[in-house]
């Protein structure tokens, strides 16, 4: 299977920090989701850099969400569709970059990439 959905390093988070009035600070923070891994096609590298990284948090969506891409470009639709499905589920919802610069929202990446495999086709973020 191809790609289903790559997502890069750079997330952002949107929480309060005080009580005071006013918009909410955006704040910026960086993860390693074996973006470059995935990108040069070295798969089972991702993988493992992935699960390992579910070790420290294993509902985090852009984790889930690059490893369940992992899994389906190693044909592994099973697998994709459980960690696409608890990235969905997950707690924990925030904009991600994708590969092609956009920014959306997690939950609904993860559906994407579900409904992807669910019909048998991709989603390619990357290039487009």
């Amino acid at each position: 299977m191809s790609v289903t959905a790559i997502l890069s390093t750079l997330l952002v988070v949107t929480q309060p920090i005080t009580s005071t009035p006013g918009p909410e600070p955006v704040i910026y923070e960086q993860r390693d989701v074996a973006f470059e891994a995935l990108s040069a096609g070295r798969t089972d590298e991702a993988v493992a850099s992935l699960e390992s990284s579910l070790q420290r948090d294993a509902r985090d969506p852009a984790t889930l969400i690059n490893l369940g891409t992992a899994y389906a470009r190693l044909g592994d639709v099973e697998r994709a569709g459980e960690v696409f499905r608890t990235a969905a589920a997950s707690p924990t919802r925030y904009q991600v970059e994708m590969a092609d610069g956009t920014w959306q929202d997690s939950r609904t990446v993860a559906r994407r990439g579900l409904a992807s495999l669910e019909q048998g086709h991709t989603l390619a973020a990357l290039g487009n």
